[in-house]
């Protein structure tokens, strides 16, 4: 049970605040961040397409993420959301611990 930083994008903050929100309430995340004011530029079907965007990293755990990822594709207004896993290789030992103490207990199931 590794932890892990997922980036998530959105079309405002308040969108990515009700995604975070539902990731830690299901305790799919220990913690949610929302970066407000990206811009982001990305080819979407056949033409560059240039946006404001929100940006969400929640925190959680590896044995996690194909459920976080689902919850998110559930919730999310795009067609094809980004929802990435970054590993985290080192930090704070008790904040680490942290994200595993408040995250769902594997055999819990939490929903």
């Amino acid at each position: 049970m590794e932890p892990r930083f997922v980036y998530i994008t959105a079309p405002s903050a308040e969108q990515a605040e009700r995604l975070g929100r539902a990731l830690v309430e299901t305790r799919l995340a220990a913690c949610a961040n929302v970066l407000d004011g990206v811009t982001s530029i990305y080819w979407w079907q056949g033409a560059i397409q240039r946006e404001r965007e929100a940006v969400l990293v929640a925190k959680t755990r590896s044995d996690l993420v194909d459920r976080l990822v689902e919850e998110v594709k559930r919730l999310h207004p795009y067609q094809v959301p980004c929802v990435v896993a970054l590993p985290i290789l080192a930090g704070n030992p008790d904040f680490l611990a942290w994200i595993a103490a408040e995250t769902c207990p594997p055999a819990a199931g939490c929903r």
